[in-house]
């Protein structure tokens, strides 16, 4: 049995710990939340609840610390977890900085556990079947792609955290993240990157950003959005081989290869768990945290998140970020 201890009981930890309901071999034993809230949702778990991760793990019977906080918190809960010799994980972005993300991997390593960090894209069906395609080379070499990750201005976090800079990384951090983790682990880390953000005189920081990136023989172009506009959540890709285009539109992933019929693939999920938050009932979490649990129990990294990528990621949003002209 794999205990864990969840740090920060809001709306990321509380889909963790419904998804570990639904997992064998694990429960969550502790909660670290200082707040009103966090004690209460931990009563409602039925585990105690501590104030700080130190606390957490002097109490015993705590195998993994799951650090479910908001971004800027990340940095010092990671490290503070692993100086005490505790297996972690840690939700997208695991630090705002490529050098702040080296040192959690240099304690880990210097501890001898592994830290893993939750970009839960690579767990989901479409992303599977498209790296399926690329590996195999289905319809030959891939050659172009385009993703887009565009949703409304969070007003929920207007004046909080999230519009702060240094406390969230805006939309490079908080969006982009997720596509460009995909992007470096199917075509590379770019040869090439540039970045050109957009927004109203009105706003504080940009709304829109447009990347394009070159990846060896492959040209990606990305955007990402906290738009001033009250459009759906869009979360799209194409990518077009030398035989075929392979399109999501957000809910089918469909193969328009060259002299045949369209294929289209099987992303039904086995598993679909409700979230409690602004994301529909998925297998995301199951399938991301099923693995995590399983290269605990075999003590290795995971494969699908490697530390090479997650530095090359952060890597790439720095300097974005840095270019964006906002405060």
């Amino acid at each position: 049995m794999i205990n864990i201890g969840i740090v920060g009981a809001g709306g990321m930890g509380t889909v963790h710990h419904s998804n570990y309901l639904h997992l064998d071999g694990c429960a969550v034993t502790g909660v670290v939340d200082p707040s009103p809230a966090g004690r209460e949702r931990a009563a409602q778990w039925g585990v105690p609840c501590y104030e700080s991760i130190t606390d957490l793990v002097e109490a015993g019977g705590v195998d993994v610390v799951d650090i479910c906080t908001p971004t800027f918190l990340h940095r010092d809960n990671v490290m503070e977890s692993l100086s005490l010799g505790k297996t972690t994980i840690v939700e997208k972005p695991c630090a705002l900085t490529r050098a702040d993300a080296e040192a959690m991997f240099a304690l880990a390593e210097e501890k001898g556990v592994n830290l893993y960090v939750a970009q839960v894209l690579q767990f989901t069906r479409e992303v599977e079947v498209l790296r399926k395609l690329v590996r195999e080379g289905t319809y030959g070499r891939p050659l172009d792609a385009v993703f887009q990750r565009l949703s409304a201005r969070p007003e929920w976090a207007q004046g909080g955290w999230l519009f702060d800079k240094s406390k969230s990384g805006l939309v490079p951090f908080d969006l982009h993240i997720h596509d460009l983790d995909v992007i470096v682990s199917l075509f590379g880390v770019p040869d090439r990157a540039e970045c050109r953000p957009c927004g109203g005189p009105a706003m504080d920081s940009p709304e829109l950003y447009r990347w394009e990136y070159r990846c060896g023989g492959v040209n990606v172009m990305a955007e990402a959005g906290w738009l001033n506009a009250s459009i759906p959540f869009t979360a799209v890709w194409r990518v077009y081989f030398e035989n075929a285009m392979v399109i999501y539109d957000g809910n089918t992933v469909t193969a328009y290869p060259h002299g045949s019929e369209p294929v289209v693939f099987d992303t039904e999920e086995a598993v679909k768990i409700p979230t409690g938050i602004n994301v529909p009932p998925t297998g995301w979490y199951y399938a991301e945290l099923g693995h995590f649990l399983s290269c605990i129990r075999e003590g290795k990294p995971s494969p699908l998140v490697p530390r090479e990528r997650i530095l090359a990621v952060l890597d790439l949003l720095e300097t974005a970020l840095e270019a964006d002209g906002s405060n």
